[in-house]
């Protein structure tokens, strides 16, 4: 149940920061896809900079509440790690054994090795880097803001199942405008994998709730984020 009546302040920023990572990415994956790669990379900081400081602004500055941060319990870091790992498992199998030999892949590679060296990813090196920072601190910062602060502030105003439905669509949303560019919108790829971050996004808002602790949804968006970049390091050198 709702645990307060939401003025239209909590209404706007919840909206706000439903949206604002889909305007993020349509701004640096789509507007500036031509331009140059300092351009893009300062765009795609300073961005990034905004949607993750929106929470700490909002809570802590605003409602004047303190995280608090939960150590996992041995269940729930069992369970996300064999989700992570079940979901690493079931990517590799598509990738090897249906996208890859079908030839399906033949023009997103291009693309996605088009838009890897756009932002100055140029050795094996600079990819390793780039992958470390994405699946150990991104995907940290993407559950503070997706599960800590979105779904945390929707399950304040309006039922748990709502909630996790609002928040598991809005973190999809931004990867359809990846993907699409990759796949096109016509593709049924686009909306297999839309649906599956939906899924993905919906397992993650209930364990971080029957949990408690954002870390076990870290851990298993970590584990995802890994076979995606280990996938990518494939595609790039084939």
């Amino acid at each position: 149940m709702p645990t307060s009546s939401p003025t239209l302040t909590d209404r706007l920023i919840i909206s706000v920061a439903l949206i604002l990572p889909t305007l993020i990415t349509w701004i640096y994956f789509i507007l500036l896809k031509e331009a140059p790669a300092a351009i893009q990379q300062s765009a795609y900081t300073l961005c990034k900079i905004a949607q993750f400081a929106l929470p700490v602004v909002w809570v802590c500055l605003v409602q004047r509440e303190r995280p608090n941060f939960n150590r996992p319990s041995a269940w729930s870091l069992f369970v996300g790690t064999l989700f992570g790992l079940a979901v690493a498992a079931a990517m590799a199998a598509l990738y090897f054994t249906v996208l890859l030999p079908s030839g399906l892949l033949a023009s997103p590679i291009t693309a996605v090795k088009a838009k890897v060296s756009s932002f100055g990813v140029s050795s094996p090196a600079a990819y390793l880097f780039l992958a470390i920072f994405y699946s150990a601190l991104h995907s940290l910062l993407e559950e503070y803001y997706w599960r800590w602060f979105v779904f945390g502030q929707l399950s304040r105003v309006t039922r748990i199942p709502t909630a996790v439905a609002l928040s598991s669509i809005g973190f999809a949303a931004h990867h359809v405008l990846v993907l699409q560019l990759y796949f096109g919108w016509l593709s049924p790829l686009t909306w297999l994998f839309t649906l599956s971050i939906i899924i993905g996004g919906a397992f993650w808002a209930w364990l971080y709730r029957a949990s408690n602790s954002l870390g076990v949804s870290w851990i298993s968006h970590a584990i995802v984020d890994a076979a995606i970049f280990a996938i990518g390091y494939h595609i790039l050198i084939t």
